[in-house]
């Protein structure tokens, strides 16, 4: 369903993007958001696109990160810009069926997983 692509390894301070492509329109998803998993660490929500085009982003990347979606291309991007080493991680992109504000932040939410990402951002 979901095909997470861009990863790779960058030096502090440097950006990257990374792509989630949607084999159906990934207009029609409630929501399409990135998680990040960091070693030994459990999996975080980063930022989601809703349906409307509404974005929500953790504290941590919050003017940082910036998600968008091409409806043409089935496809939603995340760019990462000033990257610091705690931002190493496997990125995943997931879909929710039905978004809702209360849960949006929880993995379990989330019905559609594609293959992770690395980033790596070290000097």
């Amino acid at each position: 369903q979901l095909q997470a692509s861009g990863g790779g390894l960058v030096q502090p301070g440097d950006s990257l993007t990374l792509s989630c492509a949607a084999c159906g329109r990934a207009s029609t998803y409630g929501g399409t958001g990135w998680f990040r998993q960091a070693p030994g660490k459990e999996r975080e929500f980063v930022s989601i696109i809703t349906r409307n085009g509404g974005t929500f982003y953790a504290e941590s990347v919050k003017g940082r990160f910036t998600i968008s979606r091409d409806n043409a291309k089935n496809t939603v991007y995340l760019q990462l810009n000033s990257l610091k080493p705690e931002d190493t991680a496997v990125y995943f992109c997931a879909a929710d069926s039905t978004f809702s504000i209360l849960t949006f932040r929880n993995v379990a939410a989330y019905d559609y997983w594609g293959q992770g990402t690395l980033v790596t951002v070290s000097s």
